[in-house]
């Protein structure tokens, strides 16, 4: 019913930023809360960012508080992720992910219901 198609990773060094996309379709006039999560190997999958349905409201994890901005420039279901003074431990696979048949209060996975394939960025050293 949600398609969300992530692009923008890459490979950069320490310092550098990189802006990722998340483009959504499927279920034409409806609009729902987003968010971008991220997993490294052998980690649990992490909570990044939040935006409400109408970008009004966003929410980040302390770890990227001042670096990271997210996005939704207009109503439409495209978000984005500006991140700054990248380093290497935000290197993992980030995901995009829409919240479509409940609030969310806790920023957990559990609480978004569609889920884009992933987008890799790397940050050496």
């Amino acid at each position: 019913q949600v398609q969300l198609v992530e692009s923008g990773g890459g490979l950069v060094q320490a310092g550098a930023s990189l802006r990722l996309s998340c483009a959504g379709s499927g279920r034409p006039g409806a609009r729902f809360a987003m968010g971008w999560f991220r997993q490294a190997p052998g980690k649990e999958r992490e909570f990044v960012a939040h935006v409400s349905w109408n970008g009004a409201t966003t929410n980040y994890a302390d770890s990227v508080k001042g670096r990271f901005a997210i996005s939704r420039p207009s109503a439409e279901n495209t978000i984005y992720l500006q991140m700054n003074s990248l380093k290497p431990d935000d290197t993992a696979v980030y995901y995009c992910a829409a919240s479509v048949f409940g609030a969310v209060t806790r920023f957990i996975a559990n609480e978004y219901d569609y889920w884009g394939q992933g987008t890799q960025v790397t940050v050496s050293s």
